[in-house]
């Protein structure tokens, strides 16, 4: 079975982790912590790197240290993992579902401004699938409205808009390092920021709030911290991520060479303001295969291809039924993100992934139409 996705270890991660074991740093301190921080804030071009144990704790630390919280409305993509809006309730806060492009899968920002309402405090973009979001007027409308730009960069290591790197788009940002990312630390995360004061915030939220004297908590907190083992890991992906970008690019390419005439499925863009880092290569099942999403996907598997579904969107979700204050509005319609729930999956993407292997992926799928 060709899979999705599998970490690929590009240099230094052994050498690195065993210096930990060596020297006992293997918990939440340790120097490869702010190594890992300095080296990724650089990279991405912002004056702070903050890590963290996951994404999802990134998304939540980000909130808190804006200081959103009950009564306030957070503008997500419908189309999104459901970890978006999770967070944003979490806070006490509740999320505002608008629809997406359907070519990128991004928020479409010409359906934000109709969603702002006075309780909006941020609008928080997902770069979906390895593709940015098409910043500008976003950032015009956030401007004219006073509010927060958040980044979920946690598909879009390396993608760039307009020649700017996903993270220092915005106020804040956030990467997950999870196993399947572009580059991974197993777990762990990563909030991006100018601001100095956000910058130390974060930093004490994620120690539970700890400051001098130690015990005398002056702001709540959380453990969010990363270990020592893990900033190894990360610092060790993060000197060759852009070994790891480009074979993502090369792995898309050669896949849109083989799939070119098959006309089928629905293949990723690249906007010409986009570098896309194509984080799992996405496709869309058009109604002219015969065979739905789910039948695609059986078969694909039944040829020794894994595939996943995309994301299904935020508005059909059933853990939020009921009328809990804090849940999205469910009603409406937002039909991108409906069609791409539905149609949507993604074919084997890892860096790890050779021609060969792609070339028998495509293969398979185009050996599927009836």
């Amino acid at each position: 079975m060709i899979p999705v996705s599998e970490p690929v270890l590009l240099g230094n991660e052994k050498a690195y982790v065993n210096d930990c074991l060596d020297t006992l740093w293997i918990s939440s301190l340790g120097k490869y912590i702010p190594m890992f921080e300095e080296a990724f804030a650089r990279y991405v071009g912002t004056r702070h790197g903050i890590a963290c144990s996951n994404g999802t704790t990134g998304l939540h630390m980000a909130l808190e240290v804006l200081g959103i919280g009950p009564g306030d409305e957070v503008i997500i993509p419908d189309f999104t993992i459901v970890v978006t809006a999770n967070v944003i309730v979490l806070t006490g806060a509740k999320p505002v579902l608008v629809d997406v492009d359907r070519e990128t899968a991004c928020i479409d920002p010409a359906l934000i401004e109709a969603a702002v309402t006075p309780r909006t405090k941020a609008i928080m973009v997902v770069h979906m699938y390895g593709h940015p979001c098409d910043m500008d007027p976003i950032r015009e409308i956030a401007r004219r409205h006073h509010l927060y730009v958040i980044e979920d960069c946690c598909q879009s290591h390396g993608a760039q808009y307009k020649g700017t790197m996903t993270g220092a788009l915005s106020d804040i940002a956030v990467f997950s390092f999870y196993g399947n990312k572009v580059i991974t630390s197993g777990e762990g995360g990563m909030l991006t920021t100018d601001n100095d004061e956000w910058a130390a915030r974060a930093r004490t939220y994620r120690d539970n709030g700890f400051s001098i004297p130690r015990f005398i908590h002056k702001m709540r907190g959380m453990n969010y911290r990363m270990t020592n083992i893990q900033a190894a890991i990360g610092l060790a992906q993060t000197e060759k991520i852009d070994v790891a970008v480009e074979r993502k690019r090369h792995i898309a390419a050669r896949y849109l060479e083989h799939l070119a005439g098959f006309p089928h499925v629905t293949l990723p863009v690249e906007r010409p303001w986009a570098r896309n880092v194509y984080w799992m290569f996405a496709i869309l099942v058009n109604d002219s295969f015969g065979l739905g999403k789910e039948q695609v996907m059986a078969g694909l598997k039944e040829r020794g291809v894994d595939s996943r579904s995309f994301f299904y969107p935020v508005s059909e979700q059933p853990v939020f039924e009921g009328d809990d204050p804090r849940f999205p509005d469910r009603t409406g319609s937002r039909p991108v993100s409906s069609d791409l729930g539905r149609r949507g999956l993604y074919l084997p993407s890892g860096i790890g992934l050779t021609d060969a292997q792609i070339k028998i992926c495509a293969e398979a799928l185009m050996s599927l139409k009836r």
